[in-house]
């Protein structure tokens, strides 16, 4: 079965293979090992305070398993109760052998304002806490990690005194020993991408959970000179309601990886994931519905044309429904289900393709207005097979979950 449809649907619900749960892993890192990608993020089932630093693995940046926590609550100290714990970044020291991870760590009200380390021998594990400090005595908040080509580490920090700083690490990368570059502005979640022997660093203004255009700097050298800062997404769109949390090389591009924050309930947050192009030393970004990833050929695949199947609610049973989907060949793709879900958490169904179930998660898709509830997409990974009969039944659906579209990639 041919891979080339899977898809990423930008702010979807994006449930875990072997969960049957939305991926928690928020402000998330990215590192790849033997041709695995890890994501490093946070937990926020329960709300803002530090619960789990989450890992999840992908051979291909769509499915994801869920590999268990790296860390997880204490019962007193950074990793403590109503303790602040985000940003995870994970990078490899390949002189002693060990995956170091950095972390924002602050308490309740965000006055600590330090940086965490912890350690293991191997990506997924369970990490060693070495404690936190602020760097160079700075305040450090959001926090990014750049490894450039010679193996040397720095970590990105938000000092909300002086401005968004660049640190040297040391050769293990588990201390600060010198300041590189200092931004006067206060640009937060922090990320480099380093191309065509240009560093162009990308983060966001700060106006807490609310979204707002994300900006880019690029300069020669980490020392600088950085040029002005700059917008990268169309202007007004809030880089389309997403905050970046890190950025993915990926052959002459690389892939912008966001957060679309739902502050009323953290745990409910997507995730926003687009391309990121340069022409020269312009950086730009365009929305996309959904869009796949060729991995083997390192390009972004054409767009694929859609079928919309609509299901008529007036008909629709209350545990579930079935119907037939056409496919134009043989392939492993990626199902987009438009759904309403009036409860306040979450509900869960199953969905059988052709013989072949899972659990999917449906988020809740906001209070009612005027009698209509907004609509939102979950994502199914499935295998069609070229034809008309491809058999979707959805069970185990709660009253108050309505799925009203299945859409159907390269169908046409």
């Amino acid at each position: 079965m041919s891979e080339d449809s899977l898809q990423i649907v930008p702010g979807a619900t994006w449930t875990a293979t072997n969960t049957g749960l939305h991926i928690q892993s928020h402000g998330a890192g990215l590192i790849e090992v033997d041709g695995v990608y890890y994501m490093i993020g946070e937990d926020k089932t329960q709300g803002t305070f530090f619960q789990n630093i989450n890992a999840y693995s992908s051979t291909n940046l769509v499915e994801w398993t869920w590999e268990g926590a790296l860390l997880t609550r204490a019962s007193d100290g950074d990793l403590g109760q109503e303790r602040i714990v985000e940003r995870p970044k994970i990078i490899y020291n390949a002189h002693t052998a060990t995956y170091v991870m950095y972390m924002h760590i602050d308490n309740a009200d965000y006055s600590e304002a330090r940086v965490g380390v912890a350690i293991c021998k191997t990506v997924v594990g369970s990490y060693e806490y070495k404690g936190s400090f602020r760097p160079l005595d700075c305040e450090s908040r959001d926090i990014g990690l750049f490894k450039d080509d010679d193996g040397s580490a720095y970590l990105l920090a938000e000092d909300r005194v002086n401005g968004l700083r660049i640190m040297a690490l040391s050769d293990d990368y588990c201390k600060v020993i010198s300041h590189v570059y200092c931004w006067k502005e206060c640009i937060e979640s922090p990320a480099i991408w380093k191309s065509d022997e240009h560093y162009y660093m990308f983060g966001s203004h700060l106006t807490g959970w609310d979204c707002n255009d994300n900006v880019y700097s690029y300069a020669p050298a980490l020392r600088g000179p950085w040029s002005p800062w700059r917008e990268f997404a169309d202007l007004g769109s809030k880089t389309y309601e997403s905050q970046i949390s890190t950025v993915l090389p990926f052959g002459d591009m690389a892939v912008y990886l966001g957060d679309r924050w739902c502050p009323s309930n953290l745990a409910q947050s997507t995730y926003v994931w687009l391309l990121l192009s340069k022409k020269g030393h312009e950086i730009y970004m365009k929305d996309q519905t959904s869009w796949t990833l060729n991995l083997s050929c390192q390009r972004e695949n054409e767009t694929l044309p859609e079928v919309h199947n609509e299901i008529d609610s007036k008909v629709l049973p209350q545990s579930g429904f079935s119907c037939h989907l056409a496919s134009s060949s043989n392939a492993r793709t990626t199902l987009r289900l438009k759904y309403t879900n009036a409860e306040i958490q979450s509900q869960q169904g199953t969905v059988t393709v052709n013989g072949v179930s899972q659990k999917i998660d449906f988020l809740p898709t906001g209070s009612q207005k005027q009698g209509i509830y907004e609509v939102s997409e979950s994502v199914v990974h499935c295998e069609l097979g070229a034809g008309h009969e491809n058999v979707v039944t959805i069970t185990e659906v709660g009253t108050h979950l309505k799925i009203l579209e299945v859409i159907v990639p390269g169908s046409s």
